[in-house]
């Protein structure tokens, strides 16, 4: 049975704990298979509290749970529900339901959120003279857009905007690209270019407020809880090393390497999570606070990769399917964090905001 992850201070409830245990065996079951882990969106909405309601810490031990289990059903979870939570920001806050991204709802499908950019691809916004949008062009980095029925696309209304909208990725005019996808790691979530031509879109909030809202900090700090579940996972394999085998001094000294790092991701995920609910995470302070939580999640991940490498040799890397799936699906998936140019990116903004920062 996968022990559910937890990261607030209050205990899990008994429902809640049960729930969390039954969804991180199904993503166990789903071994590495991206396809086989989209039948998880459905439970996993179900239980899922959005972000900023109260509950911010509950939707983490979420993902951060699944992370431990399988990186890849946390991989393909977590898109769902972040789009499920720029829908409902948009829809709150324009004052209309869900009928106003036609009808392209959370439940209407397994989503994905694609936002990335690259110089050598863009992707077009146009209104027509009916006062409808079409986008056209090309998106980069669109993960499983084959096996998806909906998507938050990110896409140019101007030289200096960008626009957020529903799209049906089953449009005739969604050509999903064949690019190589020759990643060991997360190998199952094939991520490639996919060209639009034309293709009918309804606008989610107006031009820049996806990036500009709160909501896009704390969906990069929910990432960084499928890294630390992932993290979590490696560490257990560390731990159980320590049943075979007596472990000496440096075997004790590399689980304490892990605990500490995991320790300090935990409470920093845990305070931004409270953070969040308390509504002190908004704007800039919502944006400093997501570098500080990715930094330090992605730092305590490899911390935690580099004591199980030399903890456990390469036996379980060689030897063990999980385990070895595992460490690469992290290696893989931390990379989303840009490692020193976000590093600069936060030091930028500390200085932009002046005054002292500690």
């Amino acid at each position: 049975m996968i022990r559910p992850v937890q990261l607030g201070p209050d205990p899990l409830s008994t429902e809640d704990r049960a729930a969390l245990a039954d969804l991180g065996e199904f993503a166990v079951e789903s071994n590495g298979s991206a396809v086989a882990a989209l039948s998880l969106i459905k439970p996993a909405a179900a239980f899922a509290p959005l972000p900023g309601k109260g509950a911010t810490v509950r939707l983490w031990e979420l993902l951060a749970t699944l992370g431990a289990a399988d990186l890849t059903a946390a991989r393909v979870v977590e898109p769902h529900l972040d789009a499920a939570a720029i829908l409902t920001q948009a829809a709150e806050e324009a004052e209309a339901g869900m009928h106003a991204f036609g009808g392209m709802d959370p439940s209407a499908g397994p989503w994905g959120v694609y936002a990335a950019e690259s110089p050598a691809a863009v992707l077009a916004a146009d209104r027509h003279d009916d006062g409808s949008w079409h986008l056209s062009g090309t998106k980069p980095w669109c993960s499983l857009a084959g096996q998806l029925d909906y998507a938050v696309v990110t896409a140019h209304t101007g030289p200096q905007a960008r626009r957020a909208f529903a799209v049906d990725l089953r449009l005739p005019g969604v050509q999903p690209g064949g690019g190589l996808w020759v990643s060991r790691g997360l190998a199952s979530v094939e991520s490639s270019a996919v060209d639009f031509f034309d293709v009918p879109a309804v606008p989610v909030g107006e031009d820049n407020w996806y990036l500009e809202r709160s909501g896009f900090a704390w969906g990069g700090m929910g990432v960084a809880a499928c890294w630390f579940g992932g993290a979590v996972g490696i560490a257990r394999r560390l731990v159980s090393a320590s049943r075979d085998r007596k472990p000496d001094q440096i075997a004790q000294m590399l689980i304490g390497q892990a605990d500490a790092s995991l320790h300090a991701a935990r409470q920093v995920l845990a305070a931004a999570a409270a953070d969040i609910d308390a509504g002190r995470a908004n704007g800039a302070a919502g944006a400093v606070l997501a570098h500080r939580v990715r930094t330090i999640v992605a730092g305590a991940a490899e911390r935690v990769l580099t004591a199980a490498a030399h903890g456990l040799g390469p036996g379980p890397l060689t030897a063990e399917e999980e385990h070895a799936r595992r460490v690469a699906d992290l290696q893989v998936y931390i990379r989303q964090h840009h490692a020193e140019r976000d590093h600069a990116a936060l030091g930028k903004a500390l200085l932009a905001g002046g005054g002292q920062p500690w």
